[in-house]
């Protein structure tokens, strides 16, 4: 592991309450400097947002462990992400011993998602070109996380969890937003906000009508 990684880990994300052994140990292991595009490898563990093609960009480590550290897979479980970007989430949750389930819009982010992980010797992660957006599963995943935000509510992912699923997700618009996990319990849906952040709206998402005067 690169000195680089374990500063990562332990001086940007660790202090930041994320204390989850396994979670930090993922983050150890997993090579994030191996999903981060050539121009910007410089930056491949630095708490920065790198871009990706499409005006995309990768979460930033902390979000990535609060995310792991929130859904907290474990092996044999299904997990389902919405928003496959550069494939480094998906590795990490992978790490862990979930079976992924990435879904990516745009072709060509698949391919070099699919790349990475190939690169990162990431096995257990499955990458299909898809809009999330319109999901519409029931009790089929254990973890389910959107990397984009939703600018409203949709029940359709919360449905998707099996019991005892976690989902995340941002939900809102404006500068600040809600960080949630919703647990599926007794067939009903317990909310959890977590921390307040902002994120691009997920692709495709429905968006409250925009008034002009």
């Amino acid at each position: 592991m690169s000195a680089a990684r374990e500063q990562m880990v332990s001086q940007q994300v660790r202090t930041c309450d994320v204390l989850d052994p396994a979670t930090l140990e993922a983050l150890r292991e997993v090579p994030r400097e191996r999903f981060v595009p050539a121009a910007w490898s410089a930056y491949a563990n630095a708490e920065f947002a790198v871009p990706l093609a499409r005006g995309k960009r990768m979460l930033t480590p902390l979000m990535i462990g609060q995310i792991v550290q929130a859904l907290a897979p474990s092996p044999g479980e299904q997990a389902l992400e919405v928003g496959t970007g550069s494939g480094y989430l998906s590795a990490c949750l992978a790490r862990l011993g979930a079976s992924v389930r990435s879904l990516e819009l745009h072709a060509d982010l698949a391919a070099q998602a699919r790349t990475n992980l190939a690169a990162a010797q990431v096995s257990n992660v499955t990458v299909e070109v898809a809009d999330g957006t319109l999901l519409d599963e029931n009790a089929r995943y254990d973890c389910i996380v959107l990397t984009g935000s939703l600018p409203l509510p949709d029940e359709r992912y919360q449905r998707a969890l099996k019991e005892n699923g976690r989902l995340f997700l941002v939900q809102g618009t404006g500068v600040i937003m809600q960080a949630e996990r919703i647990v599926r319990v007794d067939g009903a849906f317990r909310s959890q906000v977590l921390f307040q952040t902002r994120l691009e709206a997920l692709e495709n998402a429905p968006a409250p009508p925009t008034f002009r005067f």
